[in-house]
């Protein structure tokens, strides 16, 4: 899509390539924005701090426009490589709901979290899911899933701290069979401010059918 001037003004107008759900995602209803926690414990799980924000927009008569009052739901594992609410090879979670939680997009299509930059298991690039739902679509309910990555340099830095001991080998992004499929559009640059790490990830969804 060509940019127009009114185009330029708005960060990252591009639709990002969806990707597999994976088998972890929990309809929790949890509408919070600090997802760190265990709800049913109090406890918060141990890891470096990351503040995300997404910046949700609509493509329409090839404009990128803000999407508000669009669900953005974020999961993904510990630093031990657990995810919440599963029984899976690494342990039984079942009950509890840490790492899990959704936020609706502001007036600027905005939704932020804070959470903790994800563990690693056997096979896979370090990664978080994301969905977003919207029924701002003739009426119809839209459903975008996908996944953000991080620059394997970070990866590693991080992975080294003793949080992250126990988690499996980690897999560098160009090994993972999913990131090889559009990856790259997916990988989200982060800062260091505040003893956190910051980013932002900006998507334009087509939602014209």
């Amino acid at each position: 899509m060509p940019p127009s001037a009114e185009v330029m003004t708005l960060p990252a107008c591009v639709v990002r390539p969806q990707q597999s759900e994976g088998p972890f995602f929990v309809e929790e209803r949890l509408n919070r924005s600090d997802i760190r926690s265990d709800p049913t414990s109090g406890l918060i799980k141990a890891g470096v701090p990351l503040q995300l924000t997404f910046r949700v927009l609509q493509l329409r008569d090839r404009r990128c426009i803000p999407l508000s009052e669009a669900i953005v739901d974020l999961w993904h594992c510990d630093a031990e490589g657990l995810y919440s609410d599963a029984d899976s090879f690494r342990g039984n979670t079942v009950g509890q709901q840490f790492l899990r939680g959704y936020q609706v997009t502001n007036t600027q299509g905005m939704a932020q979290f804070t959470t903790i930059f994800p563990g690693s298991y056997p096979g896979r690039a370090v990664h978080i899911h994301f969905k977003i739902r919207s029924a701002q679509t003739s009426n119809l309910p839209y459903e975008f899933t996908s996944q953000l990555y991080f620059d394997d340099a970070v990866t590693e830095t991080v992975l080294a701290g003793s949080t992250y001991s126990q988690g499996g080998a980690w897999t560098p992004n160009p090994r993972d069979g999913l990131f090889q499929a559009g990856g790259e559009q997916l990988t989200i640059a982060l800062e260091e401010s505040s003893n956190s790490l910051v980013g932002e990830f900006s998507i334009a969804l087509d939602m014209d059918f």
